[in-house]
């Protein structure tokens, strides 16, 4: 599958947008880093308040219940910010297992908002105060700051976690379908209502951004996830498409190949849409990329042109 040109669009040149969809978990106790390390992808435990953790939450067979960014706020306290719309299950089956750890979990929503930042205007806003590695932490007055993978031609994209009384950043205001454009651009796919339990960590590249320790000790799934990296079983990636025309793309939609009409060969994990085009991270069979084209919906839907991706996704490490 060759891949196409892009066509010419407006340039993002930036702002803040409240992530509404967002919510925040708060882990506090003096355990709280302990068991969150015996939980997620990540290594927690040696986590300091200038890094942030992206993590991803298994089930006992390796499949991602959510994925999250984990932040210290404080000695004891760590706050978990993920998609709204997964916090309640995964709160629920976190504080199953919290048990007699000095650690209590809650729902920090109303007490933090999340906020998006990009472009050069969110740089400029932040000066010296942004974090320059990837997944780096800056303190500014009570908010936190999260340098976030820029998106494709060296976007820089940040989080804001601020207390939700705080004003809004002085920015101009971050359409939402620019944020999500550049979403797709950094080739992050985050776990959503419609793809729980669909991926293990390497199908939709976590390890490639920075979300898997191999080194740390046991977590939920831990076997199968080592097992995928250094066996050299992963078989499907997650990729990006431009899709034909304005297509109707949605997270958790099946992908067909020209070759095999019958069997879905790959899963939509996170859409943009934006001045009439439709750009896609979709975690697809590696073998579907041999020949033939890929469709959106059926194998008569919408032809799928794949874009680079700002990271290099190849053998497992």
């Amino acid at each position: 599958m060759s891949e196409t040109t892009h066509t010419t669009t407006t340039v993002i040149t930036g702002g803040a947008l409240r992530l509404a969809d967002w919510g925040v978990m708060r882990a506090k106790g003096e355990e709280a880093a302990k068991f969150l390390h015996g939980q997620l992808t990540q290594d927690i435990a040696l986590q300091t308040p200038e890094q942030a953790r992206l993590a991803g939450y298994c089930s006992a067979k390796g499949r991602l219940l959510a994925t999250l960014l984990a932040v210290k706020n404080t000695s004891d306290e760590l706050l978990l910010v993920l998609p709204a719309e997964l916090l309640a299950p995964t709160l629920k089956r976190l504080s199953m297992f919290v048990l007699r750890a000095r650690c209590k979990l809650s729902d920090a929503s109303a007490d933090w908002a999340m906020w998006g930042l990009a472009g050069p205007a969110a740089s400029a806003w932040l000066g010296a105060a942004a974090p320059a590695e990837v997944w780096g932490v800056a303190r500014v007055g009570e908010a936190l700051v999260v340098k976030l993978p820029d998106a494709l031609e060296a976007v820089a994209r940040y989080a804001l976690l601020q207390p939700t009384q705080a004003p809004a950043p002085a920015l101009p205001a971050l359409v939402e379908a620019d944020w999500q454009w550049l979403e797709v651009q950094a080739g992050l796919a985050w776990v959503r209502g419609a793809t729980v339990e669909q991926f293990v960590p390497q199908m939709i590249n976590l390890e490639l951004l920075g979300g898997v320790n191999f080194q740390k000790g046991c977590y939920p799934g831990q076997e199968v996830v080592a097992r995928s990296q250094y066996r050299g079983t992963v078989k499907r990636r997650t990729l990006m498409f431009a899709a034909e025309g304005a297509a109707q793309a949605v997270v958790g939609q099946e992908l067909f190949h020209s070759a095999d009409p019958a069997q879905p060969a790959g899963l939509v994990a996170a859409v943009a849409q934006r001045e009439g085009r439709t750009l896609l991270l979709a975690e697809v069979k590696l073998a579907a990329l041999e020949g033939g084209s890929l469709h959106l919906g059926s194998a008569e839907g919408p032809v799928l042109f794949p874009r680079t991706l700002p990271y290099s996704v190849g053998e497992p490490q």
